[in-house]
């Protein structure tokens, strides 16, 4: 990327021809790219699956039947939904049931086959409203982490009254408010190069070619930072917990394209969602409709999602209403969602407030 990104942002402000992206994304991805071969990540927390659809399964980590339910709405864009149930004592799950959250559950989106390429943001958001409704609880509280989160308020603001708390974390809200490689790559690169890296993947986005144009490689001491882990660099312990992460890295789901492309140019690219232009179902989308307490969790050194991105959803829900719950953890993306010492510390303290009565 460092050799084509001048290619790219020079040819941004212009039509680019349609052979010549083609070239450029095989450049970035390569041409040949097969898909991973590795196992999918093993969930490390007891569960069991409580509904099965085409596009997601609902995974049900609940430890009593009675008290609120928490949804939590996992991403749905490069990595599999086991970010939030990494290993033991990095599990965002396992530090909500610690903190006293009895009845949770979670979107483990499917990696697209070639028939789901035609699949809309409408058909991911249709599931969700089937997973809701399957449990049966009246109003959810509703967690949203990075791609997911965008999904969770586009759900609370077209369903308000299913939603009885929001958390949103890592999540790309408004993304004029802030700058991040993401957003910033998205920004610069031509519409046809995504048409044409979806065109490679048959119509659909594949997630190692996502993984190649997207996400850098990660160093150790990286990894060592953003997992937080009481064991040195150096120990045998945090080198099998790095080659779990290894493993987990390079697994990926496959996206349709019509999904993927819609959320390039609708939510990153035209910024809709916090413009009040974003259709979903049939409707315009109004966030400030949603009247629940909401609370915002962002990383300071997050690369992939600037907190005034995230933070920017309190002045477009609340309207003034109401102040929302914030938090800034020093950390960087990942970290949000497989730090120990957030899950330990932030997240703990997101559990008692769910917890707490409206």
């Amino acid at each position: 990327m460092a050799f084509l990104w001048p290619a790219l942002a020079a040819e941004a402000t212009s039509e680019l021809a349609a052979a010549t992206a083609r070239e450029l994304v095989k450049l970035a991805v390569g041409a040949d790219t097969q898909e991973t071969a590795s196992r999918a990540p093993q969930w490390t927390t007891h569960n069991k699956i409580a509904l099965e659809l085409p596009a997601v399964r609902l995974r049900d980590f609940s430890t009593r039947a009675d008290g609120p339910v928490t949804l939590i709405c996992a991403p749905f864009a490069l990595h599999g939904a086991t970010i939030v149930d990494f290993a033991p004592g990095h599990s965002l799950v396992a530090a909500l049931q610690g903190a006293g959250i009895g009845r949770m559950l979670v979107t483990d989106w499917r990696s697209a086959t070639p028939e789901m390429r035609f699949w809309s943001i409408d058909d991911y958001l249709a599931a969700l409203n089937v997973l809701v409704d399957e449990l049966g609880a009246g109003a959810v509280d509703l967690i949203g982490l990075c791609q997911g989160g965008w999904m969770a308020l586009t759900y609370a603001a077209r369903f308000p009254a299913k939603i009885r708390k929001l958390v949103l974390a890592g999540a790309p809200i408004d993304i004029g408010a802030g700058c991040c490689r993401l957003s910033e790559l998205t920004s610069n690169t031509p519409s046809a190069f995504f048409a044409e890296l979806v065109e490679l993947g048959g119509g659909r986005a594949l997630g190692q070619h996502l993984l190649q144009f997207w996400a850098p490689e990660i160093e150790r001491d990286e990894i060592h930072h953003l997992l937080q882990p009481t064991d040195a660099v150096e120990s045998w312990r945090f080198c099998i917990l790095e080659a779990r992460f290894r493993d987990w890295y390079a697994w990926t789901v496959d996206l349709p394209g019509a999904y993927y492309l819609q959320v390039v140019e609708q939510l990153f690219r035209e910024n809709r969602l916090a413009a009040g232009e974003f259709v979903a179902l049939g409707r315009r989308v109004d966030v400030s409709q949603i009247d629940g307490p909401l609370f915002l969790l962002a990383a300071s050194d997050d690369e992939v999602v600037a907190p005034e991105q995230l933070f920017a959803a309190e002045r477009l829900i609340t309207r003034g209403r109401r102040a929302a719950g914030k938090a800034l953890v020093p950390c960087g993306h990942l970290g949000l969602f497989m730090g120990r010492n957030v899950l330990s510390t932030t997240w703990s303290d997101i559990a008692r407030w769910l917890q707490q009565p409206i």
